[in-house]
């Protein structure tokens, strides 16, 4: 395998871990099974914040409002996944 494919397929699984973490951590705090006064829930809290938001705030945009209930995440994983496809897809392609 091209080690460049290895890094950008490493990347996108990396990045959907995340996306799932923050998800996961959202539940919990919404839930108040976990503390935000505590520092090492808030700074995990802020970095998977700071990480994740500015790739779901678009699509945010364009969901309507499904009342409280988020599924950009979801939307994102599917289209990393789709990608991550895509470009094995093209990768073969390419190599035939």
């Amino acid at each position: 395998m091209n080690p460049f494919l290895w890094l950008i397929d490493t990347l996108i699984t990396l990045y959907i871990w995340i996306l799932i973490a923050s998800a996961i951590l959202s539940w919990l705090i919404a839930f108040n099974v976990v503390n935000t006064r505590n520092p090492i829930v808030a700074g995990i809290g802020e970095f998977l914040y700071r990480v994740t938001e500015p790739a779901l705030r678009p699509i945010r945009n364009l969901l309507p409002n499904l009342g409280g209930i988020d599924i950009s995440p979801v939307i994102l994983i599917i289209l990393l996944l789709f990608l991550q496809r895509f470009i094995y897809w093209l990768y073969i392609q390419i190599a035939v």
